[in-house]
């Protein structure tokens, strides 16, 4: 008599357990296209705040690179802005891995003489109300990169004010700034070194 009530009760946590499988993968593959539609309607919205007036496919003309990065192995995707056939400006997209809670993913825009059209923030987990401060619906503070190179400031000055530097933080959180800061001048050496191709 034991047996088969815990007989019955596996069976009916197997029979739930697959009705359950099968829901959580059917919601996955309906909402697998959607998710992909909004990550790149925000990406073509960020690519559109860095750089303007480009006449190119530019989501058909990315391309991946793997190259090490932030002190890790990374796969970058790299945005080609062009006007009559001639590149004048890339956007590249990377993952900057010691934000406050973890990976902060970027765009980082520059133009061929190496000088930032800016940085913006793709995903982050940064903490609400302080470190999400770095996106542009919550604060300004992200838009001063725009027009910085790697000579302007000083290697010395890009750094937050709090380490010596010349870049404001936010009250109560310094090391969402701090990545920032040096994920963008990070991004400058690396592609100031080698080639972008």
């Amino acid at each position: 008599m034991m047996k088969n009530s815990i007989l019955k009760a596996g069976v009916l946590l197997l029979i739930f357990t697959a009705i359950s499988v099968f829901f959580v993968t059917l919601t996955q593959d309906t909402t697998k296209e959607k998710i992909k539609y909004n990550e790149d309607q925000l990406l073509i919205k960020r690519l559109g705040e860095l750089v303007l007036s480009y006449d190119n496919n530019i989501l058909e003309d990315k391309f991946s690179k793997e190259i090490k990065l932030h002190g890790l192995n990374q796969e970058v995707g790299i945005y080609p802005a062009k006007r009559q056939g001639k590149v004048f400006a890339y956007l590249v997209e990377h993952t900057y891995p010691n934000g406050y809670n973890g990976n902060i993913r970027l765009l980082t825009g520059f133009d061929i003489s190496h000088q930032l059209l800016g940085v913006r923030v793709i995903t982050h987990k940064e903490t609400p109300g302080l470190g999400d401060k770095i996106e542009t619906r919550k604060s300004d503070w992200i838009k001063q990169f725009a027009g910085l190179s790697l000579f302007n400031p000083q290697k010395s000055d890009w750094k937050v004010k709090r380490d010596g530097g010349v870049f404001d933080s936010f009250t109560g959180a310094t090391i969402t700034p701090r990545a920032i800061v040096s994920a963008a001048y990070q991004v400058l050496v690396y592609f100031t070194k080698h080639e972008i191709n």
